[in-house]
């Protein structure tokens, strides 16, 4: 019996050109789920003002980080779903979907629908959850899985932030760096407005302390900042890290309203005012590198640091297709496979 695994990104422009980074970032920004305001409100502002001002320099953007062969977010992406067909072998089918753009989540679906798959697991590729990302994803898979005529037992992944095979990932990836060489270690995610901290909050201890997010309990077990930090402590025990050679922040920064802190862009800021040279720079909420992590990590914050006094900022490659990844990601799939389903 087979067993459909979609691999679901979150998605990139068919091209640098500015046309098509306005049409994904159109379709991006007008999901209610990455801004949470009403539709008219959300069209206004999106259409009106974000789009306007940010699609030629975001196009420009994408140019710089742009490859023979595509975006790298979906390279790495077309790599990782051929790598962990191999990984699983007979009995699974890979396909790898956006939730914007191509390859679309109803593509992926049909195309395992095709191959007669009688049970789906969908395996966002965040791993931490959010409503913007993960519940965005799980929504479109479920409002399109109710058009099939026959519908598969479906699993839906929520999180995987301190699995096993993820941290090996990373700590693997950090043997290609000397970690003495660096004055100090950043562990950057991808921020998120505190209004949907707060939304996800069932029992009223969000943001009741600047350190509430720091130690998992039942009550925030479902957090992303406690998610996030579930795997900065994992990958620090692993490297064995002092608690003073590091610091957790949040980047990706849209709008006026509080988002979650401290800032990366004011941390790398003050790790070069405070003398720090050398920066090595973690960004765990993104397994496949992409525009946030190769540009704005590396060519943003990097001229960032210089600006302040740092000599060097190095952005710790991404997961991609990395072996130890894809041997992770495997386990992942295997241990959501129901029981006595081969």
């Amino acid at each position: 019996m087979s067993i459909g695994v979609l691999l679901v990104n979150l998605g990139t422009p068919d091209s640098y050109k500015p046309k098509d980074v306005k049409k994904y970032l159109t379709q991006f920004l007008t999901d209610g789920r990455v801004i949470d305001i009403p539709w008219f409100q959300r069209q206004l502002l999106v259409r009106g003002v974000i789009i306007p001002k940010r699609y030629k320099e975001s196009a420009a953007s994408y140019q710089e980080i742009w490859r023979e062969n595509g975006s790298p977010l979906k390279v790495y992406g077309e790599e990782l779903k051929r790598a962990l067909q191999e990984k699983l072998g007979e009995g699974f089918e890979v396909e790898l979907a956006m939730r914007y753009q191509t390859p679309s989540i109803a593509s992926g679906l049909a195309a395992l629908s095709d191959k007669g798959i009688k049970h789906l697991l969908v395996v966002p590729l965040f791993p931490h959850y959010a409503s913007a990302t993960t519940g965005s994803v799980h929504q479109e898979v479920m409002e399109q899985v109710s058009k099939m005529s026959v519908i598969p037992f479906v699993r839906l992944v929520q999180s995987y932030a301190d699995h096993p095979g993820l941290i090996a990932g990373f700590v693997e990836r950090a043997k290609r760096y000397d970690l003495s060489s660096y004055d100090h270690i950043l562990f950057s995610y991808h921020g998120l407005p505190q209004r949907q901290l707060k939304k996800a909050d069932r029992f009223g201890c969000c943001l009741v302390s600047t350190d509430c997010c720091k130690t998992m309990t039942e009550k925030n077990s479902s957090c992303y900042g406690a998610q996030c930090w579930s795997t900065t402590r994992a990958i620090v025990k692993e490297l064995m890290l002092e608690e003073s050679q590091y610091t957790h922040c949040y980047q990706s920064r849209l709008g006026k309203d509080p988002w979650m802190t401290p800032y990366t862009s004011d941390t790398i800021a003050s790790c070069a005012k405070r003398g720090i040279k050398r920066l090595l720079v973690f960004c765990p909420s993104f397994v496949a590198d992409c525009l946030e992590t190769l540009h704005e990590i590396q060519i943003e914050y990097g001229e960032l640091f210089k600006e302040h006094g740092g000599e060097k900022l190095e952005l710790c490659e991404g997961l991609n297709c990395h072996p130890a990844w894809v041997e992770g990601l495997a386990q992942i799939v295997q241990e959501q496979v129901p029981v006595g389903v081969t």
